[in-house]
């Protein structure tokens, strides 16, 4: 994997190496290692990070993220409502609503208006 950063510092990384054949490594910031089976290596992503492997096997490591132990609780709840509602939306759970500097005259409760008394909303505030 090229060198990159997710640029998350409040989200950590653990690796745990499944099957690692010799050779393979990762890098994180200027620290070079090598995954171990049955071992963890935990880093922060923010940090640029990069992985190898030079060999024609497959590398099998799991991945997974958790909280910056630091993190305040409120932090986390704020964090947690973030990424809920990104998930939600990107699966489609939450709608998606033309912009009112898009929406057609007569759109929402005014055009529900229109349609239902045949007078434009608001056309008697003038009196």
């Amino acid at each position: 994997v090229a060198t990159h950063s997710d640029g998350r510092n409040f989200i950590l990384t653990s690796h745990l190496g499944l099957k690692i054949p010799e050779g393979c490594w990762i890098k994180a910031g200027t620290e070079t290692r090598t995954w171990e089976e049955g071992k963890l290596v935990t880093l922060d992503t923010s940090f640029d990070h990069s992985t190898g492997n030079p060999t024609d096997e497959e590398r099998h490591v799991l991945i997974i993220d958790f909280w910056h132990p630091e993190l305040s609780n409120a932090e986390r709840a704020a964090l947690e409502f973030v990424y809920d509602l990104r998930n939600k939306f990107e699966s489609g759970q939450v709608p998606v609503r033309t912009p009112r500097s898009l929406q057609k005259e007569n759109a929402g409760l005014a055009g529900f208006w229109t349609a239902l008394t045949g007078a434009s909303a608001g056309a008697d505030d003038d009196k």
